[in-house]
């Protein structure tokens, strides 16, 4: 038995031979630790490989998806929750991630199915209490607060729940391992044990994740390569909205989102978010605001984006967005000011998605860019009007995909007019409520969008560039 000695980052995860004071990958200063490994050598009967032809594998009964009782939770996943599925559920502190996985276990339970909850950060009584408060039986649900995993893998294999939850992967240790739990050994080490498990056991394992300040799930970047769906809930913690987003998922579409309420009795699904969103606006017919449809996933939602233009003293102007890139809004900014002749050289730009969703198609430009001339010339956009398209860096409105579900649902909520970019194909959609309006440039857009036109200057062709 030969014994290799390495260094692990503990930021990122990276090994090399020889210690050294900064990371090559991640570039943290003195983030290497030791690392002993005992190599064996595989025998005999562990080179024998267990290949299997493509058409000869089947499925069992026990392979077909189950439900998580939350229908939004079963929509992000791609249809429910799969046996030997292999889950990473991160978020904020405070956010609701026990609270929706201890949901998510009762509603398992209540099918009739084995539910294992291992608690690493609280006590059995501590999840009793918030059972009790979210008005749970807590029947068919076992609680082991352990973190040691070689005690937690024994379990799991001497009970073989249908379920397990994890909460959180940062807390378990491996007690063949040195250091504190928490580090990239460890994490690395339990996750691959875990997996194994759900895999061999053919079990749904859900682990419930710790995020950094940059926003990502805390430990290797390989802990998210290694399951197969990886899920963010977001939210404000003073607000009772929240959101559920894929960014990996091997069994459904990503970036798909689910919307929840925080109530009394926890989380709620939201059968209508687009409706959710829009209550809360009720200052739509002012300057400054406007209703975009934007697509998340499959979904498409209908919301508010607010801007504020208003002049500054001071030398170099502010721009400050949320819930859009800021990188999109300085791209759109630019266009403006090239295409249209505006000048926010002395402006201050503020950029707001109402409700606190994040938007990240390019769909919303249109939306952002009438929402910041309404703003800049005080000029309303027209009233029961929803926009949605791409600005091109030369001024055009470009194609968007689909139309139909982005017209659908603005009609559905009582909206008048859509503006969208003119397509090659048309619209297989009967209109009954809504008026579609195409357009194919910015100044087109002004035309139909706001409630009238503003007099602004042509567009300039050159510019004097110092040398």
């Amino acid at each position: 038995m030969k014994v290799k000695t390495s260094y692990q980052c503990q930021a990122c995860g990276v090994e090399v031979p020889q210690y050294l004071g900064r990371c090559p990958e991640c570039s943290g200063w003195n983030t290497f630790e030791e690392k002993t490994t005992q190599m064996v050598k595989p025998t005999a009967a562990l080179r024998q490989s267990l290949v299997k032809a493509l058409n000869e594998v089947t499925f069992t009964d026990n392979q077909v998806r189950y439900s998580s009782g939350f229908s939004e939770l079963d929509r992000v996943l791609g249809g429910g929750l799969i046996p030997g599925g292999y889950l990473l559920f991160g978020g904020d502190p405070g956010i609701g991630k026990s609270t929706i996985m201890l949901q998510v276990a009762q509603n398992v339970a209540d099918q009739g199915k084995t539910v294992l909850y291992v608690a690493g950060e609280e006590s059995a009584q501590q999840i009793k209490l918030r059972a009790e408060r979210l008005g749970l039986s807590g029947e068919g649900i076992f609680i082991l607060a352990e973190t040691n995993i070689a005690l937690i893998q024994a379990d799991i294999q001497a009970r073989k729940p249908d379920l397990v939850v994890i909460d959180s992967i940062q807390s378990v240790y491996d007690p063949d391992l040195t250091g504190t739990p928490g580090n990239v050994s460890h994490i690395k080490s339990c996750a691959g044990q875990l997996m194994g498990l759900a895999k061999g056991l053919d079990i749904t394992i859900l682990l419930v994740g710790h995020v950094t300040k940059e926003g990502t799930v805390s430990g290797p970047k390989l802990l998210e390569h290694t399951v197969d769906t990886v899920l963010y809930f977001e939210g404000d913690p003073f607000r009772n909205l929240r959101i559920l987003r894929t960014v990996k998922n091997r069994f459904g579409s990503t970036h798909e989102i689910g919307v929840f309420d925080m109530t009394e009795l926890g989380l709620s699904d939201v059968a209508n978010p687009s409706e959710l969103f829009l209550s809360e606006s009720s200052f739509m017919h002012q300057p400054g605001s406007a209703v975009i449809a934007t697509i998340e996933g499959n979904r498409p939602l209908l919301v508010e984006v607010q801007a504020l233009v208003g002049y500054t003293t001071y030398p170099s102007p502010r721009r400050v967005a949320t819930g859009i890139e800021l990188g999109r809004l300085h791209q759109i900014i630019a266009v403006l000011e090239r295409r249209l002749g505006l000048d926010f050289s002395k402006v201050d730009v503020y950029a707001n998605v109402v409700g606190g969703l994040r938007i990240q198609e390019p769909a919303a430009d249109l939306g952002v860019a009438l929402a910041l001339i309404s703003s800049f010339y005080q000029i309303p956009v027209k009233s029961k009007t929803v926009i949605a398209g791409e600005i091109g860096l030369t001024g055009e409105v470009r194609p968007i995909s689909h139309r139909e579900g982005r017209v659908t649902e603005a009609e559905k909520l009582g909206f008048a007019r859509i503006l969208t970019p003119k397509m090659r194909a048309p619209l297989a959609l009967k209109l009954h409520g809504i008026t579609r309006i195409e357009i194919d440039s910015l100044q087109e857009a002004l035309r139909h969008g706001l409630d009238h036109v503003p007099v602004i200057r042509e567009e300039q062709e050159t510019y004097d560039i110092p040398y």
